[in-house]
């Protein structure tokens, strides 16, 4: 608790600090005033702000291009997240001498076409054959399907194959006897068969980012017939390898859009 001496002397300082109206000599406007002395940011009360801060987020490459490149400033930095399609450029990073505040940005995140996204949840599940059919339909535009031989097939042609596929089981039974033993052997074979001739693989041509190139991919069709009814999955032939491919090339059309701009780095900044 406060004497009545203490209360006086604050008051004394309070009314000098605003009377002398003591301003700091920091890069932002700010002054020293009461109520414990306390440091106030005047920057909202100016005309303008004291340094230009932000930051940018979009979904397209060619706006982030025109962007950066537009306010390309010395000490920009970019960082490139491969695994996540996106780059996050750092205008006022700065350097070890002259470290920047690293809130002015602009954040690219790429997002993924429909057909890529189409692509990319098709493998791997367990589909019906109208599952199937319906989904080379919707996206007939972008497929083409091969046979075993490895010949082009039309998409009509196709889709009736995946819809007219039927289960055949037969089964060969070898009996033996003698005088000393008996022996009897088995097979049972489930075979998928259909009218026409079924799909062995399906191309898929797309272009998985805004700014990238077309790719194809591969998707094998396999046939499942231990049920009653039979099931279909898509396995996509070299899946790893293409994402990586893309991760690569989504760095290389970066470098040629703003790599005279600014630096590129691979990996993420936090601050």
């Amino acid at each position: 608790m406060r004497t009545p001496n203490q209360e006086a002397i604050q008051l004394i300082t309070d009314t000098a600090l605003v009377a002398a109206g003591k301003s700091l000599s920091t890069y932002s406007p700010t002054a020293v005033l009461p109520e414990g002395v306390k440091v106030v940011d005047l920057e909202k009360y100016q005309v303008g702000r004291s340094r230009f801060r932000g930051v940018l987020s979009t979904n397209s490459l060619v706006d982030f291009s025109s962007y950066v490149k537009e306010r390309a400033i010395e000490g920009a930095r970019g960082f490139i997240d491969q695994d996540e399609m996106t780059c996050t450029l750092i205008f006022n990073l700065g350097t070890n001498v002259a470290p920047g505040h690293a809130d002015d940005r602009a954040v690219l995140r790429l997002k993924p076409s429909a057909g890529y996204k189409a692509v990319q949840s098709i493998p791997g599940r367990a589909l019906s054959q109208k599952d199937l059919s319906d989904w080379i339909e919707d996206w007939n535009a972008s497929l083409s399907a091969t046979d075993e031989a490895g010949q082009t097939m039309s998409i009509v042609k196709a889709i009736a194959a995946v819809r007219t596929i039927t289960i055949k089981a037969s089964s060969e039974s070898d009996h033996a006897v003698s005088e000393t033993r008996t022996s009897r052997s088995a097979m049972d074979q489930i075979e998928a068969t259909s009218k026409e001739t079924l799909p062995a693989s399906l191309v898929f041509s797309v272009v998985p980012y805004e700014g990238l190139s077309v790719r194809n991919i591969t998707l094998r069709v396999s046939v499942i017939t231990s049920g009653a009814q039979p099931t279909l999955k898509l396995r996509w032939i070299g899946e790893e390898v293409q994402r990586e491919e893309i991760a690569q090339e989504f760095k290389s059309v970066l470098d040629a859009q703003i790599g005279e701009a600014t630096p590129l780095t691979l990996g993420t900044f936090a601050v």
